[in-house]
């Protein structure tokens, strides 16, 4: 941990001299350093991420490099907001049994094979992402996951690995399935129309060339289950399957929850009939649906504000994108921008991919949230320097998403699966056994989006 922390200085003091060289001034480099060490501390030190972005924001304010006003600005108060009424929706769900409900009952197919289980645990695993959040879709599904390859008798973990593949990619199909999805409509004024159109078919593109490619890398593992299958039958194991029959109040959850969607999906059309603010409906939508869910349920209003918001993880967003926003306040991003542009000689499709790349390598090393917290101010940089930003918040979203594939720590849906792995079963997932399937994955779903966003005139 000492040599850690110390090449977590190094680097970050590096840097703000580095900054300096280049032409940054004294604030600019200051609030570069200091976003490298809470960033380098989050990766390093991950069950301390929080402890460095206080430290992070109080050094800023105390040195002067932004101020109490700026900080509250980019904050993203707003996708705080979405996210716990978010959060609060997905405990009533959790509470009414509409997941284990979902699972089993979609699962329910006759004559199933290996290659059918393929199939629908790698599209429930993505639509359910889209409309809900990773995290929540991998918990259950993992669940089925595990109770199928007991009764069979079979190793679950590549059926785990590709239940993983697949919600990360399905969590850039919707502005619901990935905080950063939330996060990039928030501050490109893009809409949940706007990616169910642009986002939506290539994350189904992507996830048919996963089911192309795991089928192939797991035909061993396959052909195990197949076998199992046509000796044992699946009578007795929809039998075991965890079943909930829906009662009154799984109803009236999947209602409020339905109509929750209903109204995101049309937030942009709404918001447009009544003359409010881009994404003003968006973002307060979940608000409404969730005050609505803690009037009905009362008796439980305090324990879903509690319990089932993960504010730990919120605290550090609304730091981290403090910290971010302090970088556009000095005007470093700006400077970024520029250099950034000089190098891609002011292409947008070279600005595109290098985008591209840059997040989906960053992302299968660093929490996706952190690293488009910082690229966002930059991209916002590129508005005033005349360059076309569409196909560039595109880039950073399939970046952010596909390319936490590639390492077994590359996504909070990977290190989740992976804990429920370890404490259900005590056993550890090898870094190289995920590592060439995922690199294969993240290869080939940022090849596909690349060459989506370059082609494709609806993304200029």
């Amino acid at each position: 941990m000492v040599k850690k922390f110390i090449l977590l200085i190094a680097i970050a003091l590096g840097l703000g001299f580095a900054s300096l060289r280049i032409g940054l001034t004294g604030h600019q480099a200051m609030a570069i350093s200091i976003f490298a060490a809470s960033i380098l501390g989050t990766l390093f030190f991950w069950s301390f991420r929080l402890t460095f972005v206080f430290l992070g924001i109080s050094a800023l304010l105390i040195a002067r490099v932004t101020d109490i006003e700026h900080v509250i600005r980019s904050s993203s108060l707003e996708v705080i907001l979405f996210l716990v009424g978010m959060m609060v929706l997905v405990a009533l769900l959790k509470e009414t049994g509409f997941f284990a409900w979902l699972v089993s009952l979609m699962l329910r197919v006759k004559r199933m094979t290996a290659d059918k289980f393929l199939v629908i645990i790698s599209v429930i695993s993505a639509l359910s992402a889209c409309a809900i959040d990773e995290v929540t879709s991998i918990i259950f599904v993992v669940a089925a996951i595990f109770e199928i390859c007991d009764y069979f008798e079979v190793d679950p973990m590549p059926f785990l690995i590709i239940s993983v593949l697949a919600t990360n990619i399905g969590s850039a199909g919707t502005t619901l399935g990935n905080p950063i999805g939330i996060l990039i409509a928030a501050k490109s004024g893009l809409t949940f129309e706007d990616f169910i159109v642009k986002a939506f078919p290539i994350m189904l593109v992507c996830l048919a060339a996963v089911i192309f490619i795991v089928r192939w890398w797991f035909r061993g593992a396959l052909a195990e289950l197949d076998a199992k299958m046509k000796r044992l039958g699946d009578n007795e194991m929809l039998v075991r399957l965890i079943s909930v029959p829906p009662d009154r109040k799984l109803k009236i959850g999947l209602g409020v929850f339905g109509v929750t969607l209903f109204f995101i999906a049309l937030h942009h059309r709404l918001e447009v009939a009544f003359g409010l603010q881009p994404n003003t409906l968006l973002l307060t939508i979940p608000l409404v649906s969730s005050g609505i869910v803690m009037l009905w349920r009362w008796q439980k209003a305090r324990e879903y504000i509690e319990n089932n918001v993960e504010w730990y993880t919120l605290l550090f967003f609304l730091l981290i994108f403090a910290e971010a926003g302090a970088l556009q306040y000095t005007g470093a991003t700006e400077v970024l921008a520029k250099k950034l542009i000089g190098l891609t000689g002011e292409s947008v499709a070279a600005l595109t991919g290098a985008i591209l790349w840059i997040a989906a390598i960053g992302s299968s090393m660093l929490d996706n949230v952190v690293l488009v917290a910082t690229f966002i101010p930059i991209i916002q940089s590129f508005k005033a320097l005349g360059s076309n930003m569409q196909p560039l918040w595109w880039a950073l979203l399939f970046g952010g998403c596909l390319g936490g594939n590639i390492t077994m720590i590359g996504s909070t849906a990977n290190i989740v699966a992976l804990g429920i792995l370890e404490k259900e079963r005590n056993v550890k997932m090898s870094f190289f056994r995920w590592f060439w399937v995922g690199l294969l994955v993240g290869l080939v779903t940022t090849l596909i989006a690349w060459a989506a966003l370059i082609i494709l005139p609806i993304y200029q």
